[in-house]
């Protein structure tokens, strides 16, 4: 395997292992803050953090202008930033929303279930997912129910939430795959940045109230999940799959919902049931499933 490849992996286990511990990060936050306002904030770091990298985007040489970009700040980076802004603050909000009521760990697991839910939306864009998803889609539903379903047969109120949220994830990805090819990357999340964080802060402005003291006190989450979640962990993720082969990245990232489970166990003390465990792993292996063909 080309050494390229090896240093690729390596960034996206990087990026992975802060997406999952940012699952701890963002339920400590709760504690502070409202969703809404705590999802402003951080995504609002977030957008300052890769600012710089936007500004500093090289506009395409002449003979690139053939092709689907044709300058850094163009009308598909716009268009596109806004509506995958909008499928990113869906899926933000329930999450944070979910997180209220679920653990850290759980909730990793369930907004994992995006790996599953692409394909599956795929067919309703004319893709046929492979045996590999079918079987992976399967596994996943088994370990979903597991996780998640009470002895009473129904969801936990946070885990249906968290689900909720993964077919906004799905979406998500859907339109990143579609506009990415047209628009400047950096240029692009930080247009989706801004529209998440305005969003939050302007509803959570009329719905959330906070004081001083609770800024204060969900300062290092927030620190944490705008400059390390937000803004490194993407950029890591874009020069990553430059070299990386698509089904590397999506099992690699896959294992942040370890890794939130994980940090949950060590760091907040929670605990899942054998059940939980046997649920949390039908769910990894039908999340790396559905990536084989």
């Amino acid at each position: 395997m080309d050494k390229q490849v090896y240093k690729a992996n390596a960034l996206l286990l990087i990026t992975a292992l802060i997406w999952g511990t940012a699952f701890v990060a963002q339920r400590v936050g709760m504690n502070y803050l409202g969703p809404l306002t705590f999802n402003g904030l951080r995504f609002a770091l977030g957008a300052m953090v890769l600012l710089p990298l936007a500004i500093m985007q090289k506009k395409p040489r002449a003979e690139e202008r053939g092709g689907k970009i044709t300058s850094v700040v163009s009308l598909p980076a716009i268009a596109g930033g806004i509506l995958a802004g909008l499928a990113l603050f869906s899926g933000a909000t329930l999450q944070q929303i979910g997180l209220i009521y679920t653990t850290a760990g759980k909730a990793g697991f369930i907004t994992g279930l995006y790996v599953i839910i692409v394909p599956i939306m795929g067919l309703f864009l004319g893709h046929r997912p492979s045996w590999g998803g079918w079987i992976g889609a399967s596994l996943a539903s088994i370990g979903l129910y597991l996780l998640s379903i009470t002895e009473t047969f129904t969801f936990a109120p946070g885990d249906l939430w968290e689900l909720f949220g993964a077919f906004f994830w799905a979406a998500h990805i859907i339109i990143l795959n579609y506009i990415s090819p047209k628009a400047n990357a950096i240029v692009l999340a930080s247009i989706q940045y801004t529209v998440v964080s305005f969003l939050s802060l302007f509803i959570g402005f009329f719905t959330e109230s906070f004081t001083l003291a609770c800024l204060y006190d969900a300062f290092i989450p927030i620190l944490y999940l705008g400059i390390f979640s937000v803004g490194i962990a993407y950029t890591l993720q874009v020069v990553a799959q430059r070299y990386a082969p698509p089904t590397h990245v999506a099992i690699i990232l896959s294992l942040e919902t370890v890794f939130a489970a994980l940090a949950g166990w060590i760091i907040l003390g929670e605990i899942l049931s054998p059940r939980n465990l046997v649920g949390c792993a039908l769910m990894l292996a039908g999340m790396i499933a559905a990536q084989v063909r």
